[in-house]
């Protein structure tokens, strides 16, 4: 079973983090919800409080993982952003090949632990020059092999069917927008 580990800081994106967790979980994918304080009660930037499964202490490796998701939100993302822990976190994920996504200001993350330097990547606009060493993509989901950046809260179905793609198939992903009736949104859009 595939694993992933989700980090969260004080003033995440709640749409964002929230979509990835119930839409992998829908998959049969393991989500670790973790804080990176002490504390498992994390607030959003909406001040929606969230209950962590772990905080970051009781992670002392990340092998049985498969992936890290990174919300955005602020000030969540420049907290994540200034924890060396997570920086240094990242980069093993990226050094290991393993799946490194992160959505909305999230990429500002990466581009601190400096895994996207000439790759393809996206942001919630105006972050552009955070991460003027990548290759910028207007997209709403962008991936340059292992890692998956995506644009914002409106997003979020499509950063975690990206996600679930990646770790489970192409099959699971049409199953999961078939169950939360995205098939049937895109179908009446296109209308």
């Amino acid at each position: 079973m595939k694993k992933v580990l989700l980090l969260l800081a004080e003033g995440f994106e709640e749409v964002e983090a929230l979509t990835t967790v119930d839409y992998l979980r829908r998959m049969d994918i393991i989500v670790d919800i973790c804080s990176i304080t002490e504390e498992t009660k994390v607030k959003g930037a909406h001040r929606i409080v969230v209950e962590a499964d772990k905080v970051l202490k009781e992670i002392d490796s990340i092998k049985n993982y498969d992936g890290m998701v990174i919300p955005g939100g602020l000030p969540g993302a420049t907290n994540l952003r200034d924890d060396g822990r997570v920086i240094d976190m990242v980069k093993e994920f990226n050094d290991g090949g393993k799946l490194v996504a992160a959505i909305c200001a999230g990429p500002i993350v990466l581009e601190r632990a400096g895994i996207i330097k000439g790759k393809k990547v996206t942001s919630y606009p105006g972050f552009e020059g955070d991460l003027k060493e990548s290759e910028y993509k207007d997209d709403l989901v962008v991936q340059d092999n292992n890692i998956i950046t995506a644009r914002g809260p409106a997003v979020a179905v499509y950063f975690a069917l990206k996600i679930v793609e990646n770790l489970v198939g192409k099959e699971k992903k049409e199953e999961l927008k078939k169950d939360i009736l995205l098939d049937m949104v895109e179908e009446n859009i296109s209308k």
